[in-house]
């Protein structure tokens, strides 16, 4: 089990992809350690907290040393994984790099090109930004942290420049499309960020792309993570910071599919996304499809794409790139032919 945490929806910057920009009713809430510790209590064997938010540098250092403090005093073993911008930690290394250096913290940023990132003052948070902060992480912890990139519309021509970007930085990229939350109201087009992925292979870049890297072999049903797990409601809880509990944090974003918080800590066990049939696929025809699992690995996309009317489009563009992705993951199958389930035909 990994557990998500979202300790404050706060956050330095205003990137106009995310969700915590401008979905957060309530941005003085604070997550209350309690949950964390009840949870931990039902779910010894949790692996990783997953900090996000927001940002988490918007919160004290000793928020996150309490919550070391109270997994070495249970001998836990779960591991902290911050993402951040990074920029407080730039402004103020002395601040945070004790927390950053201790053995159970491991930390991961955020960048890519275009306008979308934006700091503060919405000024753009630039490569030279960018490089700021991953050389700080260097000087006071010994290394350069991987990163996460959104790929919108307006900068999916930068993917290669952005995993070149981690090559030469000796550093993973995870490349994700935007999903339908906060300011992003509609979402990216799965297909063509899997057309990205496949140039990625073939420029000979996948050691540096994180999810290029997951594409090559979940076909061959090997264990992959998200956004290509279909385990979310076995194997990930989330909180918001009002203690609102979910089974994945995208729709904790979206207020979908909450969990009972009460119930399951004692004792009961819910999979609300696996029990919705409307999330199982994105039609009917996926179910004999060699793409089955890439296409439907993630249930925020399927829900996504049928509130959006993008399910047709995405499986028709889906359909040119599928047999390049099925020789990657070394699959000898034909690629099903492209039926539009949007269209009902009737006989009398």
């Amino acid at each position: 089990m990994d557990l998500i945490i979202k300790p404050t929806e706060r956050c330095n910057f205003k990137c106009t992809f995310c969700s915590s920009t401008k979905i957060a009713e309530h941005k003085s809430d604070v997550l209350d350690h309690d949950y964390i510790y009840k949870f931990l209590k039902r779910f010894p064997e949790t692996k990783t907290i997953i900090v996000n938010g927001g940002d988490p540098l918007m919160m004290e250092p000793n928020y996150y040393w309490k919550i070391i403090d109270h997994l070495e005093e249970h001998n836990y073993e779960a591991t902290l994984s911050l993402t951040t911008n990074l920029w407080p930690f730039y402004k103020k290394p002395e601040k945070w790099k004790e927390l950053f250096n201790h053995k159970r913290v491991g930390i991961a940023t955020s960048f890519q090109y275009g306008g979308g990132r934006l700091k503060g003052d919405f000024s753009d948070f630039t490569e030279e930004d960018f490089w700021k902060c991953s050389n700080a992480m260097l000087e006071h912890c010994g290394y350069r942290p991987d990163f996460i990139a959104v790929i919108v519309p307006e900068n999916q021509h930068t993917v290669i420049k952005t995993v070149e970007l981690a090559k030469k930085m000796g550093v993973v990229a995870k490349v994700n499309y935007a999903m339908a939350s906060g300011d992003q109201e509609k979402p990216f087009l799965k297909a063509d960020i899997y057309k990205s992925y496949v140039e990625i292979y073939n420029a000979g870049l996948m050691e540096w792309e994180y999810n290029t890297k997951q594409m090559a072999v979940r076909l061959r049903r090997e264990q992959t993570t998200c956004p290509l797990s279909r385990t979310c409601d076995s194997g990930i809880r989330a909180f918001n910071p009002g203690g609102d509990y979910y089974s994945c944090g995208a729709f904790g974003d979206d207020k979908d599919k909450p969990i009972d918080f009460d119930r399951e800590m004692k004792g009961e066990f819910f999979t609300p996304l696996s029990s919705d049939m409307e999330l199982s696929q994105m039609k009917q025809a996926c179910l004999t499809c060699p793409m089955f699992q890439i296409c439907n690995g993630c249930r925020k996309t399927i829900k996504d794409y049928k509130e959006h009317g993008l399910v047709e489009q995405h499986c028709k563009t889906m359909k040119t790139i599928a047999p390049e992705i099925l020789k990657i993951n070394g699959i000898d199958k034909e690629v099903t032919p492209y039926v539009d389930e949007s269209i009902r035909v009737y006989n009398d």
